[in-house]
């Protein structure tokens, strides 16, 4: 199978959860490589990559998996292969429609499979064909106007059937789409092929960067207060967090104000930023993932600076916040820009996390190719920064990634 990899587009439904997968065939780009143009071979390449090398439950989690299916993968037995619980065979218009493709289609339905129909800008003969052995079908909103769209749908509401929105790239788009009905989106507007998950900022997170604005910006303790109280899983969550690092103070944290003034502005911040990471998430092991890695990146930014200017706290605190910041688009769904814009964080922090430019700026990046091993891009970003060597950044590195896993613990 060298040479061949899975790309994997998400399918939101009308309230961005992820629904389903798109597994989309790829194919390694070399000089030497033929461009494959057997759907029968790009299909069973999907289906032999899923399942053998990668592992269905990797691949998909709890996700369905939409596969392109032409009448040969139709017909072929490469389909018993497939778990009906786990895919949805697409189909095109285009494909030849004889009576033993519609009869092995009937059969496949009677066995659990589910067929969506792809691709589709209007109706004809041949849709209306296909249409009875569909559950859904996905309309290419790009390639058409909005009077061509809102006809379309009118004409598929009279099948039962789900309408999928394939192409959306935009906000406008999406926003008219919802309108129309559709129970399902798909497109660059959500997320490239071969990005592996979809969040989206749920009301707990919203309210923890509300939280975190306040603390930046001075609130008293009661505005803070009163704005926890608001949110008491969270609250809740914060009373753990303080107790179980304050183990040595003569009494338990019982209240919200006194949380505050024993941590401390500075303290709470830390542990707003790192709240952020574990609110509300439905998949403990992303929120903990993820966690980990802005709780490492937020520490190593710390001491970095702290080489750099061991006696500037203030330097030391505005790193750790850039390195703890830096996953927030990630996690909240939503563009860095929206977040320091709300946080009004200064303009060499913003710099820092928006194009990865000035002294933050370029120690976040080299952190960034740090995790992903770019020794290259570490050594050239040591050298410009002259003062850190790579076994002094080793060393501060595992200082880093024990105080998140402590961290971590504290927050499970």
């Amino acid at each position: 199978m060298e040479g061949f990899f899975l790309g994997r587009q998400p399918i939101l439904d009308r309230n961005q959860n992820l629904v389903a997968f798109e597994l989309l065939f790829r194919q390694e780009e070399t000089e030497e490589s033929v461009r494959i143009t057997d759907d029968l071979s790009a299909s069973a390449n999907v289906i032999i990559n899923a399942y053998c090398q990668l592992g269905i439950q990797n691949v998909l989690g709890k996700q369905r998996g939409f596969i392109n299916a032409n009448p040969e993968l139709v017909m072929s037995d490469i389909i018993s292969l497939l778990p009906s619980k786990h895919v949805v065979l697409e189909i095109k218009e285009t494909a030849t429609v004889t009576p033993e493709f519609m009869q092995r289609c009937n059969e496949l339905k009677q066995k659990g499979y589910q067929f969506a129909l792809d691709n589709i800008v209007e109706m004809n003969s041949k849709v209306e064909q296909l249409l009875p052995v569909v559950s859904v079908v996905k309309v290419d909103v790009l390639a058409l106007e909005q009077n061509a769209l809102t006809k379309l749908v009118t004409e598929l509401n009279r099948w039962p059937v789900l309408l999928l929105a394939l192409k959306v790239e935009s906000r406008e788009q999406e926003k008219y789409c919802m309108q129309l009905g559709f129970q399902m989106f798909q497109g660059y507007y959500f997320a490239k092929p071969e990005v592996m998950a979809v969040k989206r900022a749920d009301p707990g997170k919203l309210s923890l960067l509300k939280l975190l604005t306040l603390v930046m910006g001075d609130s008293d303790i009661e505005e803070l207060e009163r704005e926890f109280k608001h949110q008491p899983g969270l609250s809740y969550n914060l009373m753990r967090m303080v107790n179980s690092v304050s183990s040595g103070l003569p009494q338990k944290i019982n209240s919200i104000k006194h949380a505050i003034m024993i941590l401390g502005r500075k303290q709470l911040q830390r542990w707003i930023q790192l709240l952020l990471y574990t609110a509300n998430q439905s998949d403990d092991s992303m929120s903990n993932a993820l966690m980990q890695t802005a709780a490492a990146r937020g520490k190593l930014m710390e001491l970095i600076a702290t080489a750099e200017r061991p006696h500037d706290k203030n330097h030391q605190e505005r790193a750790f916040m850039v390195g703890i910041l830096s996953l927030l688009d990630v996690l909240l769904g939503i563009e860095m820009q929206q977040i320091t814009d709300r946080l009004g964080i200064p303009d060499d922090m913003s710099q820092a996390l928006l194009t990865r430019e000035g002294r933050l700026g370029q120690e976040l990046k080299l952190i960034e190719a740090n995790e992903k091993g770019e020794i290259a891009a570490i050594q050239s970003i040591l050298s410009e920064l002259g003062f850190l060597s790579l076994s002094e950044l080793a060393d501060i590195e595992i200082q880093a990634i024990e105080w998140a896993n402590r961290i971590g613990e504290a927050a499970n």
